[in-house]
């Protein structure tokens, strides 16, 4: 049986190495935050992280992950507050919300590469993750958001203080 180590948890699953993360996340793990979207890899609804990479789990096989750290929306914040999902909020971003998990894994991504993308950054970085209700522009608008949150936050960090 292949362990997995999900969102920091070692996980032992009963499945073929070919069976796509996706249904080992979703049928097995009962994780049903990453969605099933297109099954071909190419809406997005499904991305996870796998070793800090964004990944179409309906196109990873099982075999693949195994030995790797997967994080999916679940375990992206244990109390839901990523700079990402206060930002999704405070922008209003979802209407149907099925692809928000999916965005939201993708753009967390990215900014944990580059705090401070440029808007077309986030434009090429967020390609492919489709969005039937169209809130492109909410999304991009959020994203920024949580960039300048989280450089906010981590100058605040930084600051010394005598005492």
């Amino acid at each position: 049986m292949p362990t997995l180590n999900i969102n920091g948890r070692n996980m032992s699953v009963e499945a073929a190495n070919d069976t796509p993360l996706l249904w080992v996340i979703r049928e097995q793990l009962q994780m049903t935050g990453t969605k099933f979207g297109c099954g071909a890899g190419l809406c997005g609804a499904c991305t996870v992280h796998l070793n800090g990479e964004a990944v179409r789990s309906c196109q990873t096989a099982l075999g693949d992950a195994v030995g790797k750290k997967i994080v999916t929306i679940e375990g992206l914040s244990a109390k839901g507050d990523h700079p990402l999902q206060k930002a999704w909020i405070a922008e209003q971003v979802p209407q149907c919300g099925y692809c928000q998990s999916g965005q939201i894994m993708q753009a967390a991504s990215l900014l944990a590469k580059n705090t401070n993308p440029t808007r077309e950054e986030v434009i090429d970085h967020m390609d492919g993750n489709l969005c039937r209700c169209m809130t492109y522009a909410r999304i991009q608008k959020a994203i920024m958001r949580a960039a300048s949150d989280m450089r906010t936050a981590s100058n605040a960090g930084n600051d010394r203080r005598n005492t």
